[in-house]
């Protein structure tokens, strides 16, 4: 499999389920801001990774794709070091979209960033061009 940015941020996933997804992320060198604090894309790319990654399951691989349609996010508290896990929890399966639903907590299960991610269901013939 090709390297991509869940290698360079150091994301692994834990769980992946029917509408359930959780991963973690180290909070060192690639994860963090100049004032080294966890930075806030790294914890919106956690964010729509395990999103993507929990959308992706649910689909018909031979007939669709998906892709991240909006995402926001609120970085509730800042973090230096250690681990953030993040878990993503299904609201919506449509036929053309999923609302995701993720949290992103430290070691001790607080809150660091609350996050909601839209995915389009695309079909596969239609995504050329």
């Amino acid at each position: 499999m090709e390297k991509n940015l869940s290698d360079a941020l150091g994301i692994e996933l834990e769980i992946l389920e029917d509408g359930y997804v959780r991963a973690k992320m180290p909070v060192d060198e690639r994860t963090r801001q100049p004032f080294g604090y966890l930075h806030g894309g790294a914890s919106v790319a956690l964010a729509e990774t395990v999103a993507s990654v929990g959308a992706y399951h649910l689909l018909d691989k031979e007939k669709e794709i998906c892709f991240g349609m909006e995402i926001n996010a609120n970085h509730i508290r800042a973090k230096k070091d250690g681990v953030v896990t993040a878990e993503a929890n299904i609201l919506h399966r449509g036929r053309t979209t999923q609302v995701w639903d993720i949290k992103i907590k430290d070691e001790e299960e607080r809150l660091i960033c609350v996050s909601r991610c839209t995915v389009a269901v695309v079909q596969k013939d239609k995504t050329s061009g």
